[in-house]
């Protein structure tokens, strides 16, 4: 949470000892459920984390061999309605309230909670919002290959961090389920010509799946290395125990999902709407 950067230690104590103690209120109905999961997104960063996914709206036009700049003006007043923040925060409360399960969410929110969870989410939340990805992997690249050179444990922890963060390997399936569905929609809006089925993309996809799995695996090693490069050997191991804790392994795989969902629902839209700008109509 931003906030964290610029509060008074005890102010800020006295916020998060309210958010956490909503947390922990007994379930008393569906309007509680969701204060509680709203409560549990500020702990954990997660809100941060989703209207991050606004900032992915620029790599939509590569996908169709495009630049956002062939788009003109308007694929910035298109991309901001897109990817409302709000609307983004509303999916993922009403995902939440079916899937997020009581014990988990408690778990999750106490780590967060503590010192060390919530220093951890002051960088998470820093990181998440830097617009140009390249400042924060060319940095993280750097980071790495000091690393490499010095033969430190921090790398060995910091991939063992990355495995913990998608323990179920959902991350390489996702990327290439948007790409997808993306693909599948701005053919169907009569934005691009599309010679393969959805078969022949599957196809497509699965055969580039080593290349993208390498690439992914690079680019959250290197931004792992940026975002907490200001915290201990110690503190990333300790991170990386409460990780593998199987309660927020529930949650990482839930909220994976989510965001994953989210961001495929808003490039689906986005493909659908590309027409307008195609047609010149003012969006």
């Amino acid at each position: 949470m931003k906030y964290f950067l610029t509060i008074p230690v005890l102010l800020m104590q006295g916020l998060l000892a309210l958010v956490l103690a909503l947390i922990l209120l007994p379930n008393s109905g569906s309007a509680a459920d969701r204060d509680r999961i709203e409560a549990f997104l500020e702990v954990t960063g997660f809100d941060v984390a989703l209207d991050s996914i606004a900032l992915s709206a620029s790599s939509a036009p590569n996908m169709l061999g495009l630049e956002p700049g062939d788009f003109g003006e308007a694929w910035i007043r298109l991309s901001h309605q897109v990817f409302d923040t709000d609307e983004m925060h509303d999916l993922a409360l009403q995902i939440l309230e079916k899937t997020l399960d009581e014990q988990a969410l408690i778990h999750a929110s106490e780590f967060y909670a503590s010192s060390l969870g919530q220093r951890l989410v002051a960088a998470e939340n820093a990181a998440h919002m830097i617009e140009e990805d390249a400042v924060v992997q060319d940095a993280g690249r750097r980071i790495i290959s000091d690393l490499v050179r010095d033969g430190a444990e921090r790398l060995g922890i910091l991939k063992r961090m990355g495995s913990a963060i998608d323990a179920s390997d959902t991350g390489i399936k996702a990327v290439q389920q948007i790409q997808l569905r993306f693909l599948m929609a701005a053919r169907d809006a009569g934005v691009i010509d599309l010679e393969l089925g959805v078969d022949g993309l599957k196809a497509l996809l699965k055969a580039q799946e080593g290349d993208l799995r390498l690439a992914m695996q690079a680019s959250s090693l290197a931004g792992s290395a940026y975002t907490y490069q200001s915290f201990s050997d110690q503190d990333l191991l300790d991170y990386v125990v409460a990780l593998e804790h199987p309660l927020m392994q529930n949650v990482y795989e839930l909220l994976n999902a989510v965001q994953y969902e989210i961001t495929a629902n808003r490039f689906e839209l986005l493909a659908s709407r590309l027409s307008e700008l195609a047609d010149g109509q003012d969006i």
